[in-house]
């Protein structure tokens, strides 16, 4: 058992746990401490009601769980957007074309010079209704358009980071260049973008909140709702944020451990 913790990729994960852990138990500490000074009666007991209901001895989502699963499939669905929008965004910044490199350059700036809020808020107003879109395909395009940005620059360091001599390699055999960047490049270019990845999963599930704005039922509007029906801020934001942490927290651990496998510790 001493063993086990002395491996390197124990101790990443349990320090990807343990040092949040810490930091959230002091805040919690002093957001208790906070309450206590203005006469707040804690009702912890009733947030059970809000994860899970039973009726007829079923057991059913409550809705903070609903609005995790919301939560969850508008990160998922704009994490695997926002790979092909990093990607594509990338190959044209390293590309012969001026025309691309100005487009991918134009979309770089706009994006990274103008704040996630106006952009969510000049799509579902403007662009969604020209398009046809709905709230929830509005706030995945808008969340991978953002985090596309950032996450192009990561594949652009991890292309320009191939020696030229894996790309000739797949030329001289014989490989198209789509072939060749499939099979040879992008392989090395992912295991080796790991980390800064997982890094931007991260910032995606903590951005996918601001679509509570347009009225999205995810885990921050059915908190905010259940506060206004019930008066229980402090459990809810409380019991809001540990389901942030929790799902952030188990990306960063799946990461460390997709990490070891690939060292091959």
């Amino acid at each position: 058992m001493i063993g086990l913790f002395r491996r390197p990729w124990v101790r990443r994960v349990l320090s990807n746990w343990i040092q949040p852990a810490a930091i959230a138990g002091i805040l919690v500490f002093a957001v208790m401490r906070g309450a206590e000074n203005i006469n707040y009666r804690w009702q912890w007991y009733r947030v059970d009601d809000f994860l899970f209901t039973s009726e007829n001895g079923a057991w059913a989502a409550g809705p903070l769980v609903q609005g995790l699963f919301v939560t969850l499939e508008i990160s998922v669905l704009s994490l695997f957007l926002t790979l092909v929008i990093g990607l594509v965004t990338a190959l044209l910044r390293l590309s012969s074309s001026m025309v691309g490199r100005g487009l991918a350059r134009g979309y770089l700036e706009l994006i990274r010079n103008t704040p996630l809020l106006i952009q969510l808020y000049v799509m579902y107003f403007v662009l969604g209704p020209i398009l046809g879109w709905g709230q929830t395909t509005t706030a995945i395009a808008c969340l991978a358009a953002f985090q596309g940005a950032y996450t192009s620059e990561i594949f652009r360091a991890g292309l320009r980071a191939i020696p030229r001599g894996q790309v000739e390699a797949g030329e001289s055999l014989g490989l198209k260049r789509l072939d060749n960047y499939r099979y040879v490049i992008l392989p090395q270019v992912l295991r080796n973008m790991l980390p800064p990845l997982t890094n931007e999963a991260v910032s995606l599930v903590k951005n996918s909140s601001i679509v509570s704005v347009i009225a999205i039922f995810d885990l921050t509007t059915q908190g905010r709702n259940l506060i206004a029906d019930t008066f229980l801020t402090f459990e809810i934001w409380l019991t809001v944020a540990a389901i942030y942490l929790a799902v952030t927290l188990a990306l960063s651990t799946a990461a460390a451990m997709a990490e070891r496998r690939r060292a091959g510790a």
